[in-house]
């Protein structure tokens, strides 16, 4: 036996109406096709549904046994298509973002706001981590898109720059190197103790490659492995470092400036990193135009000269 949701649908406006006429307007359908429709589903089932006589339609007990069944199965069909149409509307679903940890605390939480806002049922989960690991899960399918610096070329992979996240001098707002606005030249670190983050980071790597530009050696004082204690290290007075300007508000320690450096003008693209020819999820694609539109008016705020990092909470 065979049916199907258009058939049945038919089958219980008739029952409904107990009018093949009455059941053909309520449907916007001719009453020739409504009654063929009728009967080529009572040909499928191998039973007859409705007894007609001149006055009303009334079903057969087989028409009876039908009727909850089918409004059942029409119940069940409609929720289905209107949890779809929520999901193609990208108010339902899941989105996995991995991100440079400066990246998810800065250029993500507006966005996020926004589209929670508009779609509160979409689960988001943020894997933040290095830049090697955010290619890998975006790679290995653990994530949706990643958020990141512009990784190697990598087959199946495809980058959407968003922001050019520049190098600047941080050091405490009664340093010398304070004074006025910058920008500074790379050779300030030299004789200065230079607090720097672990090897295996890319803001080490670039500074690293900043240095050997420069023609200098410049041996770290300290290594740091996170943000916040490279801040405090700088905010104690145990030396000066160098750091991308969205990753300020990591340092969470008082008193800090940031100041821009050049020669060489430092800055580490950042950008949308996705699985190349994948569809993405409707949820996935508006949360990404949102982060694409928070870069660009992160990028006109930037224009503004750089000030005193804000106070650590």
């Amino acid at each position: 036996m065979t049916a199907t949701i258009p058939q049945l649908t038919v089958f219980v406006a008739v029952a409904e109406a107990g009018s093949f006429s009455e059941a053909a307007r309520r449907l916007g359908l001719s009453q020739p096709s409504l009654s063929r429709t009728v009967q080529i589903l009572e040909q499928a089932l191998g039973l007859r549904l409705f007894d007609r006589d001149t006055r009303r339609i009334v079903p057969t007990p087989a028409g009876l046994a039908l009727r909850p069944i089918a409004e059942r199965l029409i119940a069940e069909f409609d929720g289905g298509m209107e949890e779809f149409a929520q999901f193609a509307a990208g108010r339902l679903g899941r989105v996995t973002i991995a991100a440079l940890p400066s990246i998810a605390a800065t250029l993500l939480p507006a966005p996020l706001a926004r589209f929670r806002a508009e779609a509160p049922q979409v689960a988001v989960l943020i894997q933040d981590g290095l830049s090697e690991t955010i290619v890998d899960a975006v790679q290995q399918g653990r994530a949706d898109f990643g958020l990141t610096i512009q990784p190697p070329p990598v087959v199946g992979l495809s980058f959407r720059p968003l922001v050019a996240d520049e190098f600047g001098l941080v050091c405490r707002a009664d340093d010398p190197l304070a004074a006025g606005r910058g920008p500074h030249p790379w050779t300030v670190f030299a004789g200065r103790d230079f607090i720097g983050m672990s090897p295996s980071s890319s803001v080490r790597v670039m500074t690293d490659a900043a240095f050997l530009q420069c023609g200098m050696a410049v041996a770290p004082q300290y290594e740091c492995a996170f943000l916040g204690t490279t801040g405090h290290l700088v905010a104690a007075g145990l030396g000066i470092t160098a750091l991308p300007r969205l990753t300020m508000p990591l340092t969470a320690a008082p008193g800090l400036v940031w100041r821009r450096l050049q020669r060489p003008l430092v800055r580490r693209p950042i950008g949308i990193v996705c699985r190349a020819h994948k569809t993405l999820a409707p949820a996935t694609r508006r949360l990404l135009e949102l982060v694409a539109a928070e870069a660009v008016r992160n990028r006109a705020e930037r224009q503004s000269p750089p000030g005193r990092a804000p106070a650590a909470p």
